[in-house]
């Protein structure tokens, strides 16, 4: 019997073939009324959790007076309530905000503003990265081949440096982050120069590359060096914002403030809409007319989304929550570390933290990975992996999530890990 699935493309892949009757909080649930503990988040979507009773309000409150409003016609109020609400968030000179509806479009914005700003062509983006699947953001995608597979040619003028990701190299921070300085400094020298390279492009916290969060040290030193360069430091922070990592932005945890910041993701709720923000100078150097969307700024309902996470996040201080849950999580995951050798790291930041499954022979396991995701999913444990060797499980839960349901999702992976180890 068909269940229409077979219609839609095959192009996707699918972690389950569940297909949720309606979700709360932390939890999807099927039509017969199981309940599944969604630890993928939306890859990092549902940070307030599924349908926040105050996001659902001002969804619905939205579309009874404005769906849309085309921002080259009209400015929809909602929009300019959202601006107004992330300036509050952003350091004071980051004070310009434009908006989109995908990450991937973000990204494509804040390239074509460096570029715009600085009157220079080239980009630096550093292994490991993921920043979209358009042919400007494939280009600047190394996290896995499949994300560019058989698409090129791809856009020139971007050039890959190596991530400082020390559990890979097998040093410790400062000595990975030495390593990377060095090397990029030979990029600078033998591939392309400072004065034509627009933007580094990072992300704080390596997502699709395995949860790795970039050394506070490597990320000022960037910054110095961006500084010394005329070079813009722009920071990714589609999945590592909106209080992913403890702290609002991922960069915060560096002390640095970035030229240009990309979001997206957690800002709307599970409504699409992305954005970047810059400082007035650098958005005075983009054209009018040079880049622009239909829906980018003109969708109210998602404005008014994004506008009442924000009030969700501070006001039910799900930041900080972010932070303490994210520390209990790490401390278990450790203790499991210890029983199970077949964990190499345990990392993150607040509730973005990576498992890393080694073999004794030092190289990725992502059978294993593979392994405990299966049996964490056939008890209704819902996480993904990710990694070039997609040998990491990462955690995403809602920044909702409590210390008991954490304690449930952390049994389970146990009889999960339990389960792969006798199999």
């Amino acid at each position: 019997m068909s269940t229409g699935v077979e219609l839609l493309a095959p192009v996707w892949t699918h972690l389950t073939q569940l297909q949720p009757a309606r979700a709360e909080g932390i939890y999807f649930y099927d039509a017969d009324g199981k309940r599944y503990i969604d630890f993928t988040c939306g890859i990092g979507v549902t940070n307030t959790g599924h349908c926040h009773p105050r996001v659902v309000r001002a969804v619905q409150d939205q579309a009874a007076r404005l769906i849309f409003g085309q921002m080259n016609i009209v400015i929809p109020p909602v929009t300019v309530e959202l601006a107004a609400k992330l300036n509050e968030l952003t350091p004071p000179a980051i004070d310009r905000f434009f908006f989109s509806n995908s990450g991937a479009e973000a990204v494509e914005a804040s390239v074509k503003l460096a570029r715009a700003a600085t009157g220079r062509r080239n980009i630096i983006v550093f292994q490991g990265s993921f920043h979209g699947r358009t042919h400007q953001t494939m280009a600047m995608t190394t996290s896995k081949y499949i994300y560019r597979y058989q698409y090129q040619p791809l856009p020139g003028g971007i050039f890959v440096a190596p991530f400082p990701y020390s559990y890979y190299y097998g040093w410790d921070d400062d000595t990975t982050t030495d390593f990377c300085l060095r090397q990029l400094d030979m990029l600078l020298h033998g591939q392309t120069a400072p004065d034509e390279t627009a933007a580094m492009v990072i992300e704080p916290v390596l997502g699709e590359g395995g949860y790795v969060p970039a050394p506070t040290r490597f990320l000022q030193e960037l910054r110095a060096l961006c500084d010394r360069h005329g070079i813009l430091l722009v920071l990714d922070e589609v999945q590592s914002g909106f209080g992913r990592t403890g702290r609002f932005f991922g960069y915060e945890h560096a002390d640095i403030v970035p030229d240009i910041i990309i979001m997206a993701k957690g800002l709307g709720s599970g409504l699409p809409i992305s954005g970047i923000a810059s400082r007035a100078d650098l958005m005075a150097r983009w054209t009018p007319g040079s880049h622009g969307g239909t829906y980018g700024g003109g969708s109210a309902v998602a404005a008014a989304a994004a506008s009442a996470t924000i009030d969700v996040l501070r006001e039910e201080n799900l930041v900080d929550n972010a932070a303490e849950m994210g520390s209990f999580l790490m401390e278990k995951l450790k203790e499991l570390q210890a029983e199970y050798p077949v964990i190499g790291d345990v990392r993150g930041r607040g509730l973005m933290v990576g498992v890393e499954f080694t073999g004794p022979d030092g190289k990725p396991d992502a059978a294993s990975a593979k392994a405990v995701l299966q049996n964490c999913l056939e008890r209704r444990l819902l996480l993904l992996v990710c990694g070039t060797y997609q040998n990491v499980i990462r955690w995403i839960p809602p920044l909702i999530v409590n210390r008991d349901q954490l304690q449930e999702a952390l049994h389970i992976f146990n009889e999960a890990l339990n389960a792969a180890a006798a199999a």
